[in-house]
């Protein structure tokens, strides 16, 4: 670790992300409802006398020393939360700390995320001949991967070298992620009477195609990803018992890797089902960074882990290197009384510093 690194301010500067977070929690931010979470991420960076723009529900800032001369790295998280579940017994708004535990909506994910990114961020404001320039963004609505979020920040940004995004991994190296594509497909028939030898069943059709993607085993594998996965998660056809349905529509939940765009996915399926295929979006697309890449090896050389991860976030808006990495477990998103530990903070802006000081100040 560099001699650079100051125990002393980050003890001060990890109290301070601390209290941010409390307050972030205490303040309700679902997705499209984060106004008042972004009020408090600018209320930070003013005290820390730290410029920042806004677009929407999204911050970002830049270091104090910027050159655009030099690649930049974007350091990325979420403010929006989820809704809460209805089996929480505490209250989702109150941050409430027990024996470490700093449990509350958003704890996990991804706000220990976010504040150890700030505090990162924080750490490098004032440092001057940094080989990179490093950006902050706090962004919105990734938990409904709306588009006013990341997505309308990314093209006001300088080009980005590599980014890490802030999601709880327990500081292990997602170095892959799987992309999302969801298709809407629609099996057509001709109606008829039930009762007589009628019409061209839909449902039929559909369950032949259902079956082929049941069954249908893309060839190329990723070595981080694994397969491309297909499930059927939605159909639906028919009006009544004695008719005969002319309509099958059913839907597709598609887990994309690295080895097939999302275009060469459609036309595969399209060219072995008879139902019309219909894409809601390609914008999820999949993401990865080499393992030679700087910022993972100096990861690997701290004991962290690599691997793919089957989840979606907002690395799938990213159109660089990135790596996702951050505090907390991610089978405690989402759940009721959610928590993260307050030395998984500690320690999570600890590796993200003697990484990023490795990589920006050589």
């Amino acid at each position: 670790m560099s001699s650079l690194i100051d125990s002393e301010n980050i003890q001060q500067l990890t109290q301070e992300v601390i209290s941010l977070l409390k307050k972030l929690i205490e303040t309700p931010s679902f997705s499209k409802e984060e106004d008042n979470t972004a009020a408090l991420i600018q209320d930070f960076f003013r005290q820390k006398e730290i410029p920042f723009q806004t677009k929407k529900n999204n911050i970002w800032a830049y270091n104090k020393y910027f050159d655009a001369a030099k690649p930049t790295v974007l350091l990325n998280s979420h403010h929006d939360t989820v809704k809460p579940n209805k089996s929480w017994t505490l209250d989702p708004f109150q941050a409430l700390v027990e024996d470490d535990k700093l449990f509350g909506l958003g704890s996990n994910d991804a706000g220990g995320c976010l504040v150890s990114l700030i505090a990162t961020f924080c750490h490098f404001y004032n440092r001057q001949n940094l080989t990179y320039n490093i950006v902050i963004a706090a962004t919105a609505e990734e938990e409904i991967s709306g588009k006013e979020g990341l997505e309308i920040v990314v093209p006001e940004l300088p080009e980005i070298a590599f980014a890490i995004v802030g999601e709880p991994t327990e500081m292990h190296l997602a170095v892959a992620e799987k992309g999302l594509l969801v298709l809407d497909c629609t099996a057509k028939g001709k109606s008829g009477h039930a009762a007589r030898e009628e019409g061209d069943n839909a449902i039929y059709k559909a369950i032949r195609d259902i079956e082929w993607i049941r069954n249908y085993k893309f060839p190329k594998v990723s070595p981080t990803l694994g397969p491309i996965k297909m499930s059927v998660t939605i159909i639906n056809a028919g009006t009544q018992h004695n008719v005969v349905p002319d309509t099958c529509v059913f839907t597709i939940d598609v887990r994309a890797t690295d080895q097939y765009t999302l275009e060469e996915i459609i036309e595969v399926i399209q060219e072995n089902i008879q139902s019309e295929v219909s894409a809601r979006s390609i914008r999820l697309r999949p993401s990865s960074i080499r393992m030679e890449h700087p910022i993972v090896q100096a990861g690997l050389k701290r004991g962290r882990t690599a691997y793919g991860s089957p989840t979606t976030s907002d690395q799938a808006l990213l159109d660089c290197p990135s790596l996702k990495m951050g505090p907390g477990h991610s089978e405690r998103s989402h759940t009721a009384n959610e928590f993260i530990y307050l030395h998984e903070i500690e320690a999570g802006i600890l590796q993200y510093i003697s990484m990023l000081e490795e990589v920006v100040t050589k």
